[in-house]
């Protein structure tokens, strides 16, 4: 578990929005993705830190638990790595106060423990849609004994510290609290002939294959709640969920922000002069972009619905294409020529060729008068 503050890890305020923790986390995950920085441990080591703080700090019970009593009150720890399985989803507390002035409380066997996958899909995949095969480790009920943990036909005795009531009661003043019995599990009996499978624990570690379907939009961060996939509880409580974590690996042509995809696209000196138009790669085939004359380095420009699709619906983003003039370079003797003809045409000429330019030399020469004057 991160040593660190999990809002310093993230780098946002403890009043920070879901959106803004979610964002925040999306933006250090690929600033540290393993697949940018391979062979770097301490980029890992970040990665993993900051999914062990958005995974605390993207539940709203796990959130609420830390801001009141920090990490000590954190069950089980977050999870970080890849394939690591975090327990304790559960509120912490259990049913410390269920049986108030010796009322009926609810008490009884514990829940499962939630799991959790981190699950790596590629852009593309988060733009189609895909479907995965996971295999995760868990317990399951052992089958011989049904999760008793008992020895097939033996008779298990009582509890002695709860006398088979699975609960035990604690008198603090003139408050009487009810606890599950931390002796039987709140089963009510002990094992004292173990089941020869399980050896008396009542769960055999296993490993269970599950078909995942990831829907298209998903991003950075996205969990998909499997409910009662995790592992099971005690005799006669529900089993807990798995949570898959998505993480979006970095595309070397795409950058994503929400539903907006953002590229960069050099084209000619030619080009952003006379105009014309350009084949631009989408997540979904290509796409003609038209350059007008005298296009500028650094424009950009908007392909509407060529973004990616929205994960509740409503339409997909779009595509913003940034170009950037290139510099022509390994020029021929005769190139050079021409390029020498060509900027005496433009010098020679009353028209201003060159706007950023002769903005700049105005600014320049109106700096340098007034230094002069003063």
């Amino acid at each position: 578990m991160s040593q660190r503050d999990y809002y310093e890890v993230l780098g946002v305020a403890r009043d920070a929005s879901d959106d803004d923790i979610k964002k925040a986390y999306r933006r250090l995950a690929m600033k540290y993705h393993p697949d940018r920085n391979p062979g770097d441990e301490s980029a890992a080591d970040q990665f993993k830190e900051a999914g062990e703080a958005y995974e605390v700090l993207s539940d709203p019970q796990k959130r609420e638990v830390y801001d009141r009593y920090g990490k000590d009150g954190l069950r089980g720890g977050a999870g970080g790595g890849s394939g690591d399985f975090g327990g304790g989803f559960s509120d912490i507390f259990g049913d410390m106060f269920s049986d108030i002035f010796g009322g009926g409380g609810r008490g009884g066997p514990r829940r499962g423990a939630d799991l959790r996958y981190d699950m790596e899909i590629s852009l593309e995949e988060a733009f189609t849609g895909t479907q995965r095969t996971i295999t995760i480790p868990r317990f399951d009920s052992c089958t011989s004994c049904k999760g008793t943990g008992n020895a097939k036909g033996s008779k298990p005795p009582s509890c002695p510290t709860c006398h088979g009531r699975g609960q035990v009661r604690i008198q603090q003043g003139f408050f009487t609290l009810a606890q599950t019995c931390p002796h039987c599990r709140g089963r009510g009996t002990v094992v004292t002939d173990p089941c020869g499978d399980c050896s008396g624990q009542g769960q055999i570690r296993n490993e269970q294959t599950l078909q995942v379907k990831v829907p298209a939009g998903v991003d950075m961060g996205d969990r998909i709640r499997r409910s009662g996939d995790g592992e099971p509880g005690d005799a006669g409580a529900p089993p807990g969920d798995l949570y898959i974590q998505i993480n979006v690996k970095p595309h070397p042509f795409f950058e994503r922000e929400g539903s907006d995809l953002f590229c960069t696209v050099p084209i000619s000196v030619v080009s952003a002069a006379l105009g014309g138009e350009l084949d631009v790669p989408t997540l979904d085939g290509k796409a003609s972009l038209k350059i007008p004359e005298a296009t500028q380095t650094n424009k950009t420009f908007r392909l509407r619905g060529k973004g990616m699709p929205s994960l509740r619906g409503g339409g997909s983003g779009d595509l913003l294409v940034t170009v950037v003039v290139e510099t022509p370079v390994k020029l021929t003797r005769k190139q050079k020529d021409l390029l020498r003809q060509f900027g005496e045409s433009l010098e020679n000429s009353n028209e201003r060729h060159n706007p950023e330019s002769s903005s700049w030399l105005d600014k320049a020469r109106r700096f340098i008068e007034d230094a002069i004057g003063s």
